[in-house]
């Protein structure tokens, strides 16, 4: 019987170590799991490439949309139609819905003195002359002038009102209240003009009329000749 050295037997059990270790390591990759697998955090989006678990994202995880990368129309979205006028399309004439009126389309006129308390009071009428309805909103403009066309007194002031819309059809009237201290009572100095000259709200051209109402006052502490806002009527 041969007798083997110590150093040969103790090789022997370290290559038998080698293999025994190799052979559990072989049976642990035969499981399904791959020790070379990537660890998936919760909350990340999946590989780009798909290569591991289902290739989608989560969606806290997605990406935004980017719009120039977008070419999917969703059919949930409202679609919107401009329903607005043709630009230089006109509102037929005689219907609502015209517009201010302007000073070509009005006849102005001063109506009847209603004095009371030391005050004149005059209704100034504008009057609608076209085929049209169009309306008035606010104060008019309104100043006494001598027979050469100077302004007599200072820019009338206006009382204190809430404006409204007035819709005139052909033929229809709105008024505004002028009114004055009667200058034999306030002390104020007085002079009769020949006209008055009135712009509708929102305008630049005046309308003259006639003045029929005696003396005004032009120039003192009471000269003021006040303006109210535009009523529908003739004021009378």
């Amino acid at each position: 019987m041969t007798m083997k050295s110590p150093s040969v037997h103790r090789a022997a059990l370290a290559v038998s170590a080698v293999a025994v270790l190799g052979l559990l390591t072989a049976c642990g990759n035969d499981s399904g799991t791959s020790a070379s697998s990537p660890e998936t955090l919760s909350g990340t989006a999946a590989p780009a490439t798909g290569s591991h678990g289902t290739g989608q994202a989560s969606p806290s995880a997605s990406a935004p949309h980017s719009a120039a990368g977008d070419s999917t129309t969703s059919t949930d979205k409202p679609t919107s139609t401009s329903t607005a006028p043709a630009k230089g399309a006109s509102t037929p004439a005689g219907t609502s819905g015209g517009g201010r009126c302007h000073t070509s389309e009005l006849k102005a006129s001063v109506g009847r003195n209603n004095p009371g308390a030391g005050q004149e009071n005059f209704p100034i009428v504008l009057t609608n002359t076209s085929s049209r309805t169009c309306t008035v909103r606010g104060y008019p403009g309104a100043a006494f002038v001598d027979g050469s066309g100077k302004q007599m007194g200072p820019d009338p002031v206006r009382s204190s009102g809430t404006p409204a819309t007035v819709s005139l059809a052909p033929g229809r009237s709105a008024w505004a209240g002028l009114s004055f201290s009667n200058p034999e009572v306030s002390g104020a100095h007085a002079a009769t003009p020949a006209s008055l000259l009135v712009t509708p709200p929102d305008e630049r051209d005046s309308l003259t009329v006639s003045w029929q109402g005696g003396q005004v006052p032009v120039s003192g502490n009471a000269s003021s000749v006040r303006l109210t806002v535009f009523s529908p009527g003739t004021g009378a």
